[in-house]
């Protein structure tokens, strides 16, 4: 029996490419058709999300990546967020096997034609389309009430901070989410509200593509610069940048590295964490203000 492979997009946006770590994916399916229990999750957000919605245990399988929370470390491996065994999948008997565009399209398709149900997840434009990707999981596991109540919390939590955020000037701001060549996010990327709601301007937002030049950044003067964690790459990115002694954000020391899981691969509920901890990063004095 062959099931259709589908491929869930929202209305005609132009989404920007990002690296494996940044493979931040929700999932949209058909409301009330089918509730899943035997799920193989082949990205980070995807694992989180289940466990979010009390579905934990519908995993049977999923990435070396999926590392939060805890407990998906003890999940049965089936592969990375670009490779996996087939062979292992089909002998976990799943149900429902939700993929990234990242994942070998030939491995996809195989899978589809072997009778195994499969999503395919694009990476959500922005906030909003996250939290309506992350609904329509909770609908398609039967945890409509609870992705409802997570969505309420979380939007009232990210406006809040944006309104707080207002209340100062913007600085301008790079975020770097890969290196060699460096690599940034467009105002078509969802990482891009990470900055826009924390109040600061992405100096990269009306970027063409995600490489972006070191010569370009030091044009455009940031005043402050966001690395994500890329092990000791950040490290080694960070001393590169402090070259350029001129930079507003090298003189009042202003580069920071921040965890890639968490500006890479958010939850609606981690989105918010992390939207809060760059908000203060931005905005030092908003903490004094909020206590």
């Amino acid at each position: 029996m062959k099931i259709s492979i589908n491929k869930i997009k929202f209305d005609p946006v132009r989404i920007a490419a990002g690296s494996a770590l940044c493979a931040a994916f929700a999932f949209s399916a058909h409301a009330g058709d089918v509730t899943y229990e035997r799920i193989v999750s082949l990205g980070p957000s995807m694992t989180e999300e289940l466990y979010l919605l009390g579905k934990g245990d519908a995993i049977v399988g999923n990435t070396t990546y999926c590392v939060n929370p805890p407990p998906a470390r003890l999940k049965d491996k089936v592969g990375n967020i670009t490779d996996i065994d087939i062979e292992k999948i089909i002998s976990l008997k799943p149900d429902l096997v939700l993929a990234t565009p990242l994942v070998n399209p030939k491995m996809v398709r195989k899978l589809g034609d072997l009778g195994i149900k499969v999503e395919v997840l694009d990476v959500p434009k922005d906030f909003e389309s996250l939290c309506i990707q992350f609904m329509e999981l909770g609908k398609s596991v039967g945890k409509e009430k609870e992705a409802q109540e997570i969505i309420i919390s979380a939007r009232a939590k990210a406006e809040a901070i944006k309104k707080r955020s207002s209340l100062f000037s913007r600085p301008k701001v790079f975020i770097q989410i890969g290196t060699n060549p460096v690599f940034t996010a467009n105002k078509d990327y969802f990482i891009n509200d990470f900055v826009d709601l924390a109040g600061g301007d992405n100096i990269a937002a009306d970027a063409r593509a995600g490489a972006y030049s070191r010569e370009e950044v030091l044009k455009r003067d940031p005043d402050v610069i966001i690395i994500a964690d890329m092990g000791i790459a950040s490290g080694e990115e960070k001393k590169a940048w402090e070259k350029f002694r001129t930079m507003s954000a090298v003189k009042d020391d202003r580069i920071y590295i921040i965890d890639a899981r968490k500006v890479c691969s958010p939850t609606p509920v981690t989105f918010v964490k992390t939207l809060r901890e760059i908000a203060l990063l931005l905005h030092p004095e908003m903490e004094k203000r909020t206590r």
